[in-house]
């Protein structure tokens, strides 16, 4: 455990991604099976212990540690594992008291012991085994537990990167091996991977992944630049829009249907109205939506009516009803039990045309392609998308394969310019992970008339778009001008004399009853510290609802 804990803090102190990816893979040459297998699961978020919980946790400290005590900690601290881990009291009462207390030697529980332990555990086994691991455990080994535990370990590791690094410590035995391999094998492996580290290792043949509908690694565009628009012609590049949902595969294979994110998360539980919807045989990229009902028609509605349904463990007929997804399709990977990703991409339109085509459900469409005849025309088309929830355009290359990754040249996204707006702070919170000390999620917010005056309306939340050095200015200013705290919250002063404007991007606006500004911003980020500018000139919320005036409320229907 002590050697998982210290993998933890390197990478969290760790920016460089190359650097990261050696310390996994080091990691994975030196550790046994099955620790680095359970490691592996964590990092790659695969690791799901249902006896221990985030409220579970708070009750087992209460009972070491004057609540209030505890509370001034965590408001101080900023991260709930990190706080235990640091608060924590060995010599708890007799009745959570599980297990002699150890800090060193054979007596400190190895990963595999504390994951198969908790694994095994039933709700009200988990606080007794929690509470004896921490007990045998220092202030490093406590916090790595309660992250391992929680899910919730902010170290700057994705999960594609983790299997990148697997990919690195394996190709010293597998010739040619790249991560995409890895990919493909995920579904079909479990953890604590052993026959996965075999093969890795050069002990075992590939495992052969028994998975039916498997997920297979996406293509991905690159930002078009300047110097890349002489290349775009309609003989070469197909044009579509590029729709702001979440990319998806969908897949389905001899009776088996998933929904995978672009990462390979299986959200299918998440959408069931569109697993059922999934009446074809083979694999399709595509945006995943939602709408509204219009008669016997669906019309596209904006991402925040999306997010409404996003990460559900489990979702209700009613919500089912009222926000109906489906699929925006762009591109046919698997025809019946044909792998086309080899195919030139005119070649695989066709196919997802007829695949599509032959579709009963009503919850699959085409991306329709977008007729252009010179950049100058899709430069037009891409800054008046005909609606909302279109970010831009992609420009696809006709004989292009489908190749996993990121590749240069083959496809390419352009983007529509950022909006920004001058907003000023008015709350502040602690961030995670290397940001626990900081205050570095903000809330920020535009005048409005009220009953009483101009006032500040909250518009939107930020976390990244600065600096670390403008991070610590920011940090500095909410700390010398907090007006009133709740729990880890702090109000900034925003007066309209004092205070601090920010000038922040965002991709859209969406119309939100739930906010009292009545809008809802899209991907907002801090682009601008604006010292030099006061409150009174920040904008008003006439400037955003102005920007919701050319976007038309209908967008095209699917039937």
């Amino acid at each position: 455990m002590q050697d998982f804990a210290a993998l933890l803090d390197r990478l969290i102190l760790t920016p460089s991604r190359n650097a990261k990816l050696r310390l996994m893979a080091e990691y994975f040459r030196v550790t046994p099976d099955p620790d680095r297998g359970w490691a592996l699961a964590a990092l790659t978020g695969g690791l799901d212990v249902p006896s221990v919980k985030p409220a579970m946790l708070r009750a087992l400290v209460a009972e070491r540690i004057d609540e209030v005590l505890f509370a001034y900690s965590y408001d101080y601290v900023g991260d709930l594992a990190e706080t235990i881990a640091l608060v924590w009291d060995e010599g708890g009462g007799p009745t959570m008291r599980a297990a002699p207390a150890a800090t060193n030697g054979s007596n400190i529980p190895s990963l595999s012991a504390i994951v198969e332990t908790l694994l095994a555990s039933s709700r009200a086994d988990g606080p007794r085994r929690v509470a004896a691991f921490l007990d045998a455990l220092d202030s490093d080994g406590r916090w790595a537990l309660l992250k391992l535990v929680t899910g919730g370990l902010r170290i700057g590791v994705s999960a594609r990167l983790a299997k990148q690094a697997l990919a690195d410590f394996g190709a010293e035995k597998v010739d040619g091996l790249q991560v995409n391999e890895i990919e493909e094998l995920w579904h079909g492996v479990k953890p604590p991977y052993l026959p996965l580290f075999a093969w890795l290792e050069g002990r075992a043949e590939k495992p052969v992944s028994s998975a039916r509908a498997p997920f297979r690694p996406v293509m991905l565009a690159q930002p078009l630049e300047e110097g890349d628009l002489p290349g775009i012609t309609p003989d070469v590049y197909a044009a579509e829009w590029k729709w702001d949902g979440i990319r998806v595969q969908a897949v389905s294979d001899q009776g088996v249907r998933r929904l995978y994110t672009r990462t390979g998360e299986d959200i299918g539980d998440t959408f069931p109205d569109m697993l059922d919807a999934l009446d074809f045989a083979g694999a399709i990229d595509g945006e995943l939506l939602v709408g509204r009902r219009a008669g016997e028609t669906i019309e596209p509605g904006s991402f925040s009516e999306l997010q409404q349904r996003l990460n559900r463990k489990t979702v209700s007929g009613k919500l089912i009803a009222s926000h109906p997804a489906f699929i925006r399709a762009y591109d046919c990977l698997v025809d019946g039990e044909e792998d086309v990703r080899a195919l030139p991409f005119r070649e695989r339109r066709e196919r997802l045309e007829h695949l599509v085509g032959g579709s009963l459900a009503g919850r699959i469409d085409l991306s329709p392609l977008v007729a252009y005849d010179t950049t100058d025309d899709l430069m037009e088309k891409r800054s008046l998308p005909p609606v909302p929830i279109i970010e831009g355009l992609m420009l696809k290359r006709w004989d292009s394969v489908y190749e996993p990754g990121r590749p240069k040249g083959p496809w390419f996204k352009w983007k529509r310019d950022p909006y920004t707006v001058d907003a000023v702070l008015m709350y502040a919170q602690r961030g995670h992970g290397k940001r626990s000390s900081f205050y570095s999620d903000y809330t920020f917010g535009v005048w409005k008339r009220g009953e009483g005056g101009d006032e500040l309306v909250p518009v939107g939340k930020a976390y990244f778009g600065f600096t670390d050095d403008e991070l610590v200015e920011i940090d500095r200013f909410v700390r010398r001008n907090t007006l009133n705290r709740f729990g880890p919250v702090r109000e900034v002063t925003h007066s309209a004399e004092v205070g601090l404007v920010l000038e922040v991007a965002f991709e859209g606006l969406n119309r939100s009853a739930r906010h009292k500004s009545g809008v809802a911003m899209r991907f907002p980020r801090v682009s601008r510290l604006r010292w030099d500018k006061p409150p009174r000139e920040a904008d008003r919320i006439e400037t955003l609802e102005a920007l919701l005036e050319p976007w038309v409320d209908e967008a095209p229907g699917m039937n």
